[in-house]
């Protein structure tokens, strides 16, 4: 599949780390480290715009090593961009370490992920079918 992009950043475009990455990792797009104090949140710019096709979303997810070796993750994860917005793609990124954790430019702060998505229409009823689970919620399978 082809993506429109725009890269107003000084790094190289996303791309796959191997063959069969799901994700593309995103870089930060700033002019000097950023220094984030546990539990604060901050906005940090890729300089990427893209053009999805319609029916496709961009997901942003944490990075797994920033998170175990550092506490780093994103606030609203996944966010998701979507096939109409044309803005640059930013990160919320959340220190929550009991460390300050410095950003550098250039330094891979996300994954994204290209995923295709269906429209759902409601059909209203009065019941639905009955399941093995029913309504047992948050931790009613049990531990395995």
């Amino acid at each position: 599949m082809e993506v429109k992009i725009l890269n107003h950043s000084k790094f190289p475009l996303p791309e796959y780390a191997t063959q069969h990455s799901a994700g593309m990792d995103l870089r930060a797009n700033i002019d000097e480290t950023i220094v984030v104090a546990p539990l604060e949140r901050v906005l940090v710019p890729t300089g990427l715009h893209i053009q999805l096709p319609t029916g496709y979303e961009a997901q942003i997810r944490p990075r797994s090593g920033l998170a175990i070796k550092h506490g780093i993750g994103i606030v609203n994860s996944p966010g998701t961009i979507d096939s109409d917005y044309r803005g640059e793609i930013r990160i919320i990124l959340v220190n929550l370490s009991n460390e300050p954790f410095s950003l550098n430019p250039g330094e891979r702060i996300a994954q994204m992920v290209i995923s295709k998505y269906e429209k759902a229409t409601w059909l209203e009823c009065d019941s639905l079918d009955e399941s093995e689970r029913g309504d047992g919620g948050f931790g009613s399978t049990g531990r395995k």
